[in-house]
């Protein structure tokens, strides 16, 4: 009977100690790259996340079909808009951006595919605990793989498959919980009057932002 009582304990430990689908911080400060399969698009962005008013900024530099460019945007889900950004000529142009809020973070519908140490376990500081999940996009266009952090549930990669690049595979670094500069979650003086603008090809995503970015 004690032998029981153990091995449930036992048991019970270790399905407590199994990883879960997990939110990241709602605010968080940091970076990240983007590349493609076909070679098309590749990205580097520092990022401001605001999950509870939903909003990101981005500051970038990229590649796009061997054409290089630098995009400063608002992304403002609420209002449905997203402010096209240029401080040197202190112009704004204000876009619809239909697009629902997904925030960072493991989908509750996730699978988790493994837990892993990124580094190495032989000594204290030289490895990170990883659980890496794997699912379906929205409306089932393709699968995912998203790895995050055990701790804190800090996003650390992610891989998608699209129609337009293939797949694609996002990497995330220098991450701080916290919002370094609140001020480039809110429009520039001179966006105050910005009206929007409306056009055939409206972005329906975060990629296609830089489809007609030539």
């Amino acid at each position: 009977m004690r032998l029981l009582i153990v091995l449930t304990c036992v048991l019970a430990g270790c399905q407590a100690q199994r990883p879960h689908p997990c939110k990241s911080p709602p605010l968080l400060t940091g970076a990240f790259t983007v590349s493609t399969q076909n070679e098309k698009l590749y990205i580097y962005s520092q990022f401001e996340y605001d999950g509870l008013g939903e909003r990101i900024r981005l500051l970038e530099f990229g590649n796009f079909e061997n054409k290089s460019f630098n995009y400063d945007v608002l992304l403002l889900f609420r209002e449905a808009a997203m402010l096209e950004i240029n401080y040197h000529n202190r112009t704004c142009n204000k876009k619809p951006f239909k697009t629902d809020f997904q925030p960072m973070g493991v989908p509750k519908d996730a699978t988790l595919l493994s837990q892993a140490i990124l580094g190495s376990s032989s000594g204290p500081g030289q490895g990170l605990l990883i659980n890496t999940w794997w699912g379906d996009l929205p409306d089932k266009t393709g699968k995912y793989l998203s790895t995050t952090t055990e701790f804190g549930c800090i996003m650390v990669s992610t891989a998608y498959q699209l129609k337009t690049y293939g797949w694609t595979v996002t990497n995330f670094f220098n991450n701080v919980i916290g919002i370094a500069d609140p001020s480039l979650l809110n429009p520039p003086d001179f966006c105050k009057d910005a009206k929007m603008q409306h056009s055939k090809e409206e972005p329906a995503d975060f990629l296609s932002l830089f489809q007609n970015r030539k």
